[in-house]
């Protein structure tokens, strides 16, 4: 932000929150896979030996980026000291660049969330990810400017009122970006997700991505989305499937999609998407554990039968690709 919403006459220029910035900086697109947060045994501590390697993979199957302590991370459900492990841990294990999600939703507690991020980051910290706190754009401005005030941090802007508590408008939204020139992307997950993403992408500079667990993501590629910025168990196939519509469009983006849609479907059920899709990892190989941290629900043992059905169609999907003469560099993992 390069002004205040005081003008210094006394006038409040709340009206004047359309301006556009003279430049603008992006975020890389691409997948920005959202990392998860194992745990072990029945303390469920944090098992960073099993972060090391699910964060070593997603650099090996080609990611733009990783997203650390997000909602999927179970930042909530960290203390500050084990969220200082998950970051100096990640920095170890992969040269990707990182988008840290902050959990704060007031402005202080945030900053320091940000302090602590950049400590332990460095060079390495491409943006941190800040829930919108607001339905009033001004509000959300304020806290914005006093958070890269304070820290220098560039921003993605989160919208997912199911985390937040908070609903805002796609135009109130687009106030915010265009205002806070320092915002470098917006995660949109408030469904729908595509008529968010197309407004956005029509009005601001900035990348926006979608999340959600992957579900709408030809539709929101359709809508000038950048690509992806979520959790799965299988993120080759976002990685594949955004690979395809910038080099090919649409249908080749549809065909790499089309045999995960089960158990993308499946990992994003409400209310035990964590559990779910944590399980998937772990009966892929790429985490010792699947536990979760209250308040989240854990695995439905009915769902077992259905889980491994998908991941079945899933694996034979990945080794088909690996098979195919255009297959882009993969590592396979599990049987099932």
């Amino acid at each position: 932000m390069t002004g205040s919403l005081n003008d210094g006459t006394g006038k409040d220029t709340r009206e004047s929150l359309t301006r556009e910035p003279q430049a603008r900086e992006a975020l890389a697109p691409g997948v920005w896979g959202v990392v998860a947060t194992p745990f072990q045994g029945s303390t469920l501590d944090v098992d960073l030996d099993s972060l090391s390697e699910l964060v070593e993979h997603y650099e090996a199957i080609g990611a733009t980026g990783l997203t650390v302590l997000g909602v999927f991370g179970e930042a909530a459900a960290l203390t500050a000291e084990e969220r200082r492990q998950v970051l100096e841990i990640t920095v170890e294990c992969t040269d990707l660049p990182l988008v840290v999600g902050i959990t704060a939703l007031a402005t202080r507690p945030a900053i320091d969330e940000i302090k602590a991020a950049q400590a332990a980051t460095g060079e390495r910290l491409a943006a941190v990810m800040v829930q919108a706190n607001s339905a009033r754009p001004e509000v959300v401005i304020a806290h914005l400017d006093a958070i890269h005030r304070a820290t220098g941090a560039k921003v993605v802007l989160q919208d997912y009122p199911l985390a937040s508590g908070v609903s805002i408008s796609t135009p109130a939204l687009i106030s915010v970006v265009k205002w806070c020139s320092f915002v470098v992307a917006v995660k949109a997950e408030a469904p729908p997700t595509s008529v968010a993403i197309a407004e956005l992408t029509a009005a601001v500079g900035v990348s926006v991505f979608g999340g959600l667990g992957g579900q709408g993501l030809l539709d929101e590629l359709m809508a000038g989305a950048a690509g992806a910025m979520t959790g799965f168990s299988y993120p080759e196939a976002l990685i594949a499937c955004v690979r395809a519509w910038q080099r090919d469009g649409y249908e080749a983006a549809r065909d790499q999609l089309l045999p995960y849609l089960p158990l993308i479907n499946f990992e994003q059920q409400a209310k035990i998407a964590l559990a779910v899709r944590k399980e998937c990892l772990r009966k892929r190989g790429l985490i010792k554990d699947s536990g979760v941290r209250a308040p989240a629900a854990a695995f439905p043992e009915k769902l077992r039968y259905s889980m491994l059905t998908h991941l079945r169609e899933a694996a034979a999907a990945l080794e088909a690709r690996a098979d195919s003469p255009a297959a882009n560099n993969h590592t396979s993992v599990g049987s099932f």
